[in-house]
């Protein structure tokens, strides 16, 4: 198999020409805050000379435990729609509920991402799905019947999207030895998390994610999966050789390609004072192959509750000097800036939430992942994502000059390597719920058929 080339051109934002001396003397945190910002610029400077390289990940057993770098370790859950939009408000408020909890398991240590995959298969595919082979007995004709009658609810009419959603979590370790049994609990308390929901789930091994991965990379083409663990040793590869696709193309700042399709990422931009949780369905629902990934980092309650209450008296030291301002003016002090108001008065009820509420901080990054055949309808499936951004009083932002990295933060590799976060408490959060309605289209041997 031969190594897949990767066509780059570095994009970078004009520097500026001269520099500002800084001469006042950097405290401790500023000293971390720097370290880190070139921490992350040394991490994203590195540009990989193949596709191969492009992949963010060191190792996959075939447990399913990833190695995504030197010492951060993430494992897949693939969990089933349940009927979220078409219940009742009172059965709506017990799964938000349920899902409140659910998102307060996850403490500061574990790193998690809900992945939505929106990825179009093949008639092919949906037609070998749908076929009920004969068994050799008296039922075959019915079989056949039911099979015709599939097939002709087909051709009336289908996107010809596969929706496929994912829970990735991971944690940081020294080796493997010391993160499969964290990993293990973890992921047991998940799946009976999941099942209190009544949402069926299921963890992927190794073979699964790099098939995940391999439908990612080869939208294109739909070619299936082909890999053992066995031809590894013989042949000299690695598993990425097998998933990897036939090129990247990363030549502008604001889309890229990768094989023959076209493919821009973009952040959702949380302006809104109160959120809806029709949001996310509307993105997944959109006609076309997408990606909507959320990367979620809880924040220690600890260090949270000690940042808001600073917060609390930088508001309360801006207002005293508002006061001062107004005193030595001659107008009334308690006219002060309706910002300092509104900031302060939403601060304390954050800090109440924390304080008495279940509530937890969580730093949520919001990625969408269009793709197309053209660039014309790249511009297109992507202004329609704007739109339903904005219905919502927020934005859809591109990623300038960050494009490989917001495609790398798209698979659910638990890696998030684009630094655009913000923070929300467990119920604005929860507000992304995961679930629309079951689908009706079911692939498996429990599989109903209902023909009107």
């Amino acid at each position: 198999m031969f190594t897949a080339k990767k066509n780059q051109t570095n994009g970078r934002a004009p520097e500026g020409e001269g520099t500002v001396p800084v001469k006042k003397k950097l405290s401790r945190a500023d000293k971390k805050q720097i370290e880190a910002a070139v921490s992350r610029a040394n991490r994203t400077g590195q540009k990989g000379i193949s596709a191969q390289d492009s992949i963010p990940y060191e190792r996959m057993w075939p447990d399913g435990i990833c190695r995504v770098t030197g010492s951060y370790y993430t494992k897949t859950i693939q969990f089933q729609d349940i009927n979220y939009q078409l219940s009742q408000n009172e059965d709506k408020t017990a799964i938000f509920e349920g899902w409140c909890d659910f998102l307060n398991y996850f403490d500061s240590s574990i790193r998690f991402q809900l992945s939505f995959l929106n990825l179009a298969a093949s008639q092919e595919t949906f037609a070998r799905s749908i076929t009920i082979p004969p068994q050799g007995d008296d039922f075959d004709n019915i079989r056949s019947e039911y099979t015709q009658m599939l097939q002709n609810q087909l051709a009336k009419g289908n996107n010809g999207l596969i929706k496929t959603k994912y829970l990735t979590f991971g944690i940081d370790a020294d080796s493997i030895r010391a993160a499969k049994p964290r990993l293990e609990r973890i992921e047991t308390d998940l799946l009976n998390n999941f099942k209190r929901l009544g949402v069926v789930a299921e963890p992927l091994d190794g073979y699964a994610r790099l098939s995940q991965l391999h439908g990612v990379f080869h939208m294109d083409e739909q070619v299936p999966f082909s890999f053992s663990w066995e031809w590894l040793a013989p042949s000299g590869l690695s598993t990425k050789d097998f998933i990897a696709p036939t090129s990247f193309e990363f030549r502008t700042g604001r889309q890229f390609r990768m094989g023959k399709k076209y493919g821009a990422v973009s952040f959702v931009q949380i302006l809104a004072p109160e959120l809806n949780d029709r949001m996310l369905a509307d993105f997944l629902d959109m006609e076309s192959s997408l990606i909507v990934s959320l990367h979620v980092q809880s924040i220690d309650q600890v260090k949270a509750i000690k940042t808001v209450k600073r917060k609390i008296t930088d508001l309360d030291r801006a207002k005293i000097e508002e006061q001062k301002k107004a005193v030595r003016a001659g107008y009334d002090m308690d006219i002060i800036p309706s910002d300092l108001a509104t900031y302060g008065s939403e601060a304390k009820k954050l800090l109440q939430d924390l304080q008495s509420r279940n509530e937890r901080m969580f730093l949520v990054t919001f990625l969408v992942l269009n793709t197309a055949d053209t660039a014309r309808q790249l511009g297109n499936n992507v202004f329609q994502a704007s739109s339903i951004a904005q219905k919502y009083n927020c934005q859809l932002a591109r990623l300038d000059f960050q494009q490989e990295e917001g495609l790398m933060s798209c698979l659910p590799l638990g890696l998030n390597q684009v630094e655009i976060q913000r923070g929300l408490t467990t119920s604005s959060t929860a507000i992304f719920i995961p679930f629309t309605t079951q689908e009706l289209f079911q692939n498996g041997k429990e599989a109903l058929y209902y023909h009107g």
